[in-house]
């Protein structure tokens, strides 16, 4: 069984980087999940040749799964992919970003004829319905602070923002 841990900033440079997803939010600073087949997932994918870098891949599958386009995009850090079968370990990383342009949900070019649902919830119900233990709860909260941070949108939870001198009170609340 594969070993994940999160790992916050850039990717090592000799690591090989196989998926890059986003963990984005509204204006309102809610997150961005897509639905397939009754599960929720975030949006991105594998890189491809004809991506320039791993923020193309990125803007390239929020276009194609979910319609949206987003502005600046930041590095948050990286899913730390150990098979623990001898091979080295891989990153699958996670970026931050704000969506601003939703467009009407189409069929992904990839899979023709698909057409994902899409939701957006708080940064702490998509940590729950994410359901990736505290690698997931971790990435989560680390993008919110990035977005809070960084692109000025204040995020809440109930009624704290999200920084981290209350980050554990938000992991204890994931657990209730």
């Amino acid at each position: 069984m594969a070993k994940i841990t999160w790992e916050k900033g850039s990717v090592p440079v000799n690591m090989e980087v196989r998926q890059v997803y986003g963990i984005f939010f509204d204006r309102q600073g809610r997150v961005l999940l897509r639905i397939e087949k009754g599960r929720y997932k975030l949006t991105g994918g594998k890189p491809e040749e004809s991506d320039p870098d791993y923020y193309a891949t990125l803007r390239r599958e929020l276009r194609e799964e979910a319609n949206c386009l987003a502005g600046d995009l930041r590095m948050v850090g990286y899913q730390k992919v150990n098979d623990e079968n001898g091979a080295p370990a891989y990153a699958q990383i996670r970026m931050a970003g704000i969506i601003e342009e939703i467009g009407e949900a189409k069929p992904d070019p990839d899979r023709p004829g698909c057409v994902y649902g899409r939701v957006f919830v708080s940064p702490l119900r998509a940590a729950v319905l994410l359901n990736w233990g505290q690698v997931g709860v971790n990435q989560i909260y680390d993008a919110a602070v990035e977005v809070q941070t960084h692109f000025n949108i204040k995020i809440m939870v109930d009624d704290m923002l999200v920084n981290e001198e209350n980050r554990l009170k938000w992991l204890i609340e994931k657990e209730d």
